[in-house]
């Protein structure tokens, strides 16, 4: 399957004007990871982002006292990487794989000039990967209170 093929089957994309995913495999290439590769920590530079096809991916944050802590997996179909987005274009979580994984790679400077010259492309793009930090904040959220959540109080009376 070539670049511009897998660009066209994954769900992040559907739906794009079809002249705008072959401008996007300038920036793209395919990747394989191995359970246990670390692909990012939190607060590293955020370079890349990932259209993961295959496997799966955890998303953790250090916590003090507990090192990383999990947060979310993401799997075929999802999207992993949108720090590189926002400046100052650091890691806000980091990921390792836990299955072997297959994704395309983008290079984030690429893309970033891409949406600068295209607006109608950099709005669709931003306004898909601000549904995606959405998701992020909400499962970290979720997370949070797993973790620090307020035991229920006894029945009074």
């Amino acid at each position: 399957m070539t670049p511009l093929e897998m660009l066209r089957a994954h769900p992040f994309l559907a739906g794009l004007p079809e002249e705008w995913v072959p401008r996007l495999t300038g920036y793209a290439r395919p990747v394989v990871w191995h359970p246990g590769h670390r692909l990012f920590r939190a607060g590293q530079p955020a370079e890349r982002f990932w259209l993961v096809r295959t496997g799966q991916v955890a998303l953790d944050f250090p916590v003090p006292g507990r090192g990383d802590v999990g947060i979310e997996m993401i799997g075929a179909g999802g999207v992993l990487g949108w720090s590189w987005l926002f400046p100052p274009y650091r890691w806000q979580f980091g990921a390792v794989a836990v299955q072997r994984s297959t994704a395309v790679e983008f290079t984030a400077e690429g893309v970033r000039r891409l949406m600068e010259s295209d607006d109608r492309l950099g709005r669709q793009l931003t306004a898909r990967f601000m549904s995606v930090v959405v998701d992020r904040l909400q499962a970290s959220r979720v997370r949070l209170l797993d973790l620090y959540g307020y035991p229920a109080l006894p029945p009074t009376g």
